[in-house]
């Protein structure tokens, strides 16, 4: 079934939603270009305090355009997820890096197979200069160390052009406040077991006269510990495990020349040591506790997840 035919078997409503800041130099083509590919759509730009035109550059180029005050990209999606009412959403950036005709192919993906979200992978599609140095080598651990946390990852969690379902949207609690949110939108799709997919999608450059808003340590550095703190919320009797066993081996490795030293003399000569050995395990211990408890917690969280999710209606063929 083609693009047209899957769209019009059930006339859904497709929204695509780009988030800006200081973009004029790319988002009037941008607009034009997602136009074009999804005529049936209806564009939406929302401007996070830019300094330049881009405000008035998507409008003048079609767009609906909306401001968030808020600063970070994750305020800005939680805005736009809130705001607009469509039944498939198509997510990208306004730079001018992801390319718009590949919009129909995700977008008859999502629809032909049922599914509540499609990555456009830039990994095995980027072009040149399109990523910075250190980008792609940050990109690589991140994922990587997303799939140790969770089991099952995408090639490119940190692509910021997706597709959605309305099923997503409306149930992703959106949390994050900056560049972060890519790595929280992957998380959410896992934690619920979605039907997703990934699309190879081409990557270019900036145009010239813009210039990136990712720092690479910084957002970095807030990316990994968003996984970290997702892995501790989503898994935690994993990650309280794995801190219950650093600590009940220090204990024992502490112990071990007491024990020795116990069963030769009957005495126990440096009571500190044996001290903090006793803490170190009473503390493994307890780290171990909570997360029996945490994770009892985390699978009725879960659970109502779940239902918020399934209570929204999908697509109707």
């Amino acid at each position: 079934m083609s693009f047209d035919q899957s769209i019009n078997a059930i006339s859904a409503r497709i929204a695509v939603i780009l988030p800006c800041y200081n973009e004029a130099a790319a988002i009037g083509d941008v607009v034009r270009d997602f136009r074009a590919a999804l005529p049936e759509a209806v564009v939406y730009v929302y401007d996070n305090n830019s300094r330049d035109d881009t405000a008035a550059r998507a409008r003048e180029a079609g767009a609906v355009v909306r401001r968030e005050t808020r600063q970070g990209k994750g305020h800005v999606v939680r805005r736009m997820f809130a705001d607009v009412e469509a039944d498939i959403y198509v997510l990208a950036d306004g730079d001018g890096t992801y390319d718009a005709g590949s919009a129909p192919d995700m977008v008859d993906r999502l629809v032909a197979e049922r599914l509540d979200m499609v990555v456009g992978s830039r990994l095995t599609a980027y072009e040149g200069e399109a990523f910075r140095r250190g980008h792609r080598f940050g990109n690589d651990l991140l994922t990587g160390f997303l799939g140790l946390c969770f089991g099952r990852t995408f090639t490119d969690i940190l692509s910021g052009y997706r597709v959605f379902s309305r099923r997503y949207v409306k149930s992703f609690p959106a949390l994050s406040k900056g560049f972060e949110t890519e790595t929280e939108l992957s998380v959410h799709a896992l934690e619920l077991r979605m039907p997703i997919a990934e699309v190879s999608t081409p990557y270019r450059a900036r145009p010239a006269g813009s210039a990136s808003k990712l720092r690479t340590f910084r957002d970095g550095f807030r990316i990994l510990m968003t996984i970290l703190n997702l892995f501790k919320e989503e898994r935690p009797l994993a990650f309280f495990s794995i801190i219950a066993g650093a600590l009940a081996s220090a204990a024992l490795i502490l112990a071990y020349p007491l024990i020795l030293t116990y069963a030769e003399t009957g005495l126990v000569p440096r009571f500190p040591t044996a001290i903090l050995s006793t803490g170190l395990m009473i503390l493994a211990t307890l780290s171990l506790t909570s997360g029996f408890v945490l994770d009892t917690v985390t699978h009725g969280r879960r659970e109502m997840k779940r239902l918020a999710y399934l209570a929204i209606p999908p697509l109707d063929e």
